[in-house]
């Protein structure tokens, strides 16, 4: 193993390109605490990039969606990344991926990390920001506007990638995670932050994908106003997000699940869940686009199942 050991505020960029194109050899890049500044892209497979403490190792940036480019046009969702993924086989350990650019209302959409690749996985990290926080590629076929989808991908052909988060902390408001991925989620708080009302996903998965997002024993939590937010909305029609033993606070409306234009009533989405605690628990008499899964149904949403033997 290759190492490449970082000092407080120096290049991350310049240390992926120093790990070399070929793959063969694993790297690791051991930040000091400090703040590296992005945005910052990893190309390179076999790479474990590790922080000290993700209180105190900080990959930052503050790039929104509604900045004007020099072209005239705005920046759009998919270039604001400060963290931008576009490998298999990565890892990333004890740090953080914020972005700073502020309310979504007021900056548009502001991407901390855009996770674009198979075999990814993310331990003891905290993803922060407001609106779409962390997106789980890969990209929907189409976009809904002529150049809604501008970016490093967007005429990529879009490949299926699996994702693993286990004890990490994510923020934001509105659709903070989003996308295609297979992801599964273990241990993990989800905070939403105060907005008048919030989404925490928005899954966009596959129609021949078997699993979306995966949320195991992790906790739904915020400071915001009881009901003012949703667990999900489906961003396209195939939409998959189960929840397994999950605690859920009180600022998760009783439906649980939020209707966009009709997707999660059209019978092709699918919302469930087993052994939610606390006060936005499930109740069978609200939840219209959800199934309570049974305890043999359960089982079938586990790491293994879900991720395949790794």
């Amino acid at each position: 193993m290759k190492i490449i050991e970082l000092k407080s505020g120096e290049d991350l960029n310049g240390a992926v390109k120093n790990a070399g194109a070929a793959e063969e050899e694993e790297i690791l890049i051991k930040m000091a605490p400090g703040k590296y500044q992005g945005p910052v892209t990893v190309d390179r497979g076999n790479l474990t990039i590790e922080g000290t403490d993700p209180l105190t190792t900080v990959i930052t940036g503050k790039l929104a969606a509604f900045e004007i480019m020099e072209d005239g046009q705005k920046r759009g969702t998919f270039r604001t990344q400060t963290l931008f993924i576009d490998a298999d086989n990565v890892r990333l350990k004890n740090l953080t991926v914020e972005n700073t650019a502020g309310d979504g209302d007021k900056v548009g959409q502001a991407i901390a990390l855009y996770a674009d690749g198979d075999c990814l996985e993310f331990e003891n990290c905290r993803f922060l920001g407001h609106q779409d926080t962390l997106f789980t590629a890969p990209l929907p076929e189409k976009e809904v506007e002529p150049g809604g989808f501008r970016g490093p991908k967007e005429k990529a052909p879009r490949r299926k990638g699996r994702q693993y988060y286990r004890d990490c902390y994510i923020e934001g408001d509105v659709d903070f995670i989003f996308g295609g991925a297979t992801a599964f989620f273990e241990n993990c708080e989800i905070h939403s932050l105060k907005r008048e009302m919030g989404y925490v996903t928005a899954a966009s998965t596959p129609e021949d994908s078997e699993f979306g997002y995966v949320f195991y024993k992790c906790r739904f939590s915020s400071d915001a106003e009881e009901g003012s937010s949703y667990l999900g909305r489906p961003w396209r029609e195939h939409a998959k997000t189960v929840l397994i033993e999950c605690e859920i606070g009180r600022h998760i409306a009783k439906e649980g699940w939020y209707d966009w234009n009709g997707r999660a009533s059209s019978g092709t989405v699918y919302y469930a869940e087993y052994g939610s605690t606390r006060e936005g628990a499930y109740d069978n008499d609200i939840r219209d686009f959800a199934y309570k899964l049974t305890e043999e149904e359960a089982k079938k949403y586990n790491k293994t199942s879900v991720l395949g033997k790794r």
